[in-house]
């Protein structure tokens, strides 16, 4: 589509009707590309936005129908009508994906032609390509699980991997009967997943090393994984594997940090080190000097490359917000240490501060999933009279456990600060809110507790 010099964006299919017609009417879009299960919900949209958008390329298998006017995929990208090759230009923006929205509404990101070429690049390097080009005897396979409408799964684990030949297995929905069973007939040489992924292959019962036969290296990104988990995987795996993780958001063409391939398992729990050609930083977020900080302190990461967006879509407020001299602002606070290895601490918008202090919850989050009948955790920071804010813990317990409540709050207790305890109370759900990208979706965790208050 793009050397056809038509603009894409990609919508999460779990979207409601209401943030469809959101991101439809912000985009400016003028067709929309989808199959017969979201039809409905595509007309939905449609009636919610004021400019009229009714051109369906719908896409079909297994011999179905299409709805009235609309027009066939296959018949669309077979039609004898050239496309004229428009005279594409580095700074022109081709891709537009929409930011999570983790802490506020989704916004378009105007992702250029250099951009997505910046970044193929820069994957396909020594020390941050985690793939081997395909020969004659020999193409790597990863089942594609992560979506393709997220710029981790698209811009990293799609076309970075299709240049070279990998073969990728996609898989429409995840289930985990479908998935090992794909892990099983398709013997992968690469996973790329998202902690929650990893945290189910090394918890679940029905995951055996036999899935991983093949196994050579994992990729892991969206959100920090910690040693443990990465130790639990391993232990489960039963052999040696390669745990590359990376950094990077949908402003910076899904890519900034990563871990080198050449230092397998040296520095467990980082997001690595800065990729070729992008520059990093830490700040102080209250300095306006951006003076550098030192090793192991915590400050704001901001990033310059030519894989970095152009800008926010029709939002000058957040692009002025958002950049200072040339710099990226990502919001994540991070440290290195002396081996110049980047570590998440959180977002600066989810710190919890507790009597002036900060409380990190993706620290609290990694110690209690340590606790032994805890399978995923996601905290928070609720209002309190005399500290300002404390955290509070939502736990999900492994299949077939129960969460003595009590005893992981001591277990806790023990292994962090006195400002960091659990002094909100711990409460069992079925699940933690998440992204398709495996992000906690904090902002639904406070809504529950919103509701739980009245």
């Amino acid at each position: 589509m793009i050397l056809s010099g038509l603009r894409m964006t990609t919508i999460n299919p779990t979207y409601t009707a209401e943030e469809i017609a959101r991101q439809l009417e912000d985009s400016e879009s003028k067709v929309i590309i989808t199959l017969n299960d979201y039809y409905k919900t595509c007309i939905q949209a449609i009636d919610l936005i004021k400019k009229r958008l009714d051109v369906f390329i719908i896409k079909t298998s297994n011999g179905e129908s299409i709805p009235d006017k609309t027009i066939d995929f296959h018949d669309f990208i077979n039609c004898k009508n050239e496309f004229k090759e428009p005279n594409l230009k580095n700074e022109d923006v081709v891709f537009p994906p929409y930011s999570s929205g983790t802490t506020g509404l989704p916004k378009g990101v105007m992702t250029t032609a250099k951009n997505l070429m910046s970044v193929m690049c820069q994957v396909d390097t020594n020390d941050v390509r985690f793939y081997v080009p395909t020969t004659e005897t020999h193409q790597d396979v990863i089942p594609q699980i992560l979506p393709m409408f997220h710029i981790y799964g698209y811009a990293i684990c799609t076309i970075s991997t299709l240049q070279s030949g990998v073969k990728l297995v996609t898989i429409p929905k995840f289930t985990s009967e479908f998935y090992l069973e794909c892990l099983d007939k398709h013997k992968p040489t690469i996973l790329g997943l998202v902690p929650p992924l990893v945290l189910f292959l090394h918890s679940h019962e029905a995951v055996k090393p036999k899935h991983f036969d093949k196994l050579r290296i994992i990729t892991s990104g969206a959100a920090p994984l910690g040693k443990s988990d990465e130790d639990k995987f391993r232990e489960k795996v039963g052999k040696p594997v390669n745990i590359m993780q990376g950094y990077g958001l949908t402003e910076t063409s899904g890519l900034a940090l990563s871990t080198p391939s050449s230092k397998e398992g040296k520095y467990p729990g980082t997001m690595g080190h800065p990729i070729p050609n992008c520059k990093v930083k830490v700040v102080n977020p209250e300095d306006k000097t951006l003076k550098h900080l030192n090793p192991n302190e915590v400050g704001e990461l901001l990033i310059k490359g030519p894989q970095v967006m152009k800008s926010y879509h029709k939002r000058p407020e957040e692009n002025k917000n958002s950049f200072v001299n040339g710099w990226f602002r990502t919001g994540d606070l991070v440290r290195y240490d002396e081996n110049k290895m980047f570590y998440i601490v959180d977002r600066i918008k989810e710190l919890i501060k507790v009597k002036g202090l900060q409380v990190a919850p993706a620290e609290l989050e990694e110690v209690i999933r340590g606790f032994p009948d805890v399978a995923e955790a996601g905290v928070i920071g609720i209002p309190h009279k005399f500290s300002g804010e404390v955290p509070r813990a939502y736990v999900v317990p492994k299949v077939g456990r129960k969460i003595n409540l009590i005893e992981l709050e001591e277990y806790v207790r023990k292994k962090v600060a006195p400002h960091k305890k659990l002094a909100g109370g711990i409460a069992v759900i079925d699940s933690i809110p998440k992204t398709a990208s495996g992000k906690i979706l904090k902002k639904q965790l406070v809504l529950r507790y919103q509701k739980e208050q009245k």
